[in-house]
C-alpha cells in the first residue's frame, strides 16, 4: 500500500517540468536581448 502513496517520482516531474520551463524563458530572452543588442550594435556602427 505504500507504494501507491509514494509521490516522489511525481515531485522529480514537476521539478523537470519547471527546470524545462526556466530554460525555454531563459533562451527566448536571450535570443530577443541578442537581437536588440545586435540591433543597437549596427545602428552605432553606421553613425559613424
Amino acid at each position: 500500500m505504500s507504494l501507491l502513496r509514494d509521490d516522489s517520482g511525481a515531485t522529480m516531474v514537476e521539478y523537470g517540468i519547471m527546470v524545462a520551463l526556466i530554460a525555454a524563458v531563459c533562451i527566448v530572452l536571450v535570443m530577443t536581448l541578442g537581437q536588440s543588442v545586435s540591433n543597437s550594435f549596427s545602428s552605432v556602427n553606421s553613425a559613424l
